[in-house]
């Protein structure tokens, strides 16, 4: 398989992956959800997982990829005030659990870029 057609596949994994935690752990998410956001927590955990899922199918079908390629990288861009959340929280943690969630600030970057290059990649084929 080329390169160009496993990277969405991946992209669509991981997604996946982060779709299937939130649906079946949600308490840790939870406590991320920033409390400006109406509603409870919980829904917010439930629908980005959905929407995960939701973007892994999305990826994995040629036909869907590049539009679901540029939803993903605003969804990387629209889950950062989570991460921001989580670091501010954790900052007074044990210093594995804050460098944790220190890391997880700047992977939000290499993810848009990613899908972004998926869509790019994608162009002219749907």
């Amino acid at each position: 398989m080329p390169r160009s057609e496993r990277s969405p596949l991946l992209l669509a994994g991981l997604l996946a992956t982060a779709g299937v935690a939130h649906l079946t752990r949600p308490r840790p998410f939870d406590a991320i959800v920033p409390r400006s956001l109406p509603g409870t927590p919980r829904a917010w955990t439930r629908a980005s997982g959905v929407a995960e899922l939701g973007l892994a199918a999305g990826l994995a079908l040629p036909r869907t990829r590049r539009a679901a390629a540029l939803t993903a990288a605003a969804f990387f861009v629209g889950v950062f005030p989570a991460n921001v959340k989580m670091a501010w929280d954790w900052r007074h943690r044990p210093t594995p659990q804050k460098a944790a969630a220190l890391g997880r600030l700047p992977v939000q970057v290499p993810l848009v870029l990613w899908a972004r290059a998926v869509a790019r990649s994608s162009e002219g084929r749907s």
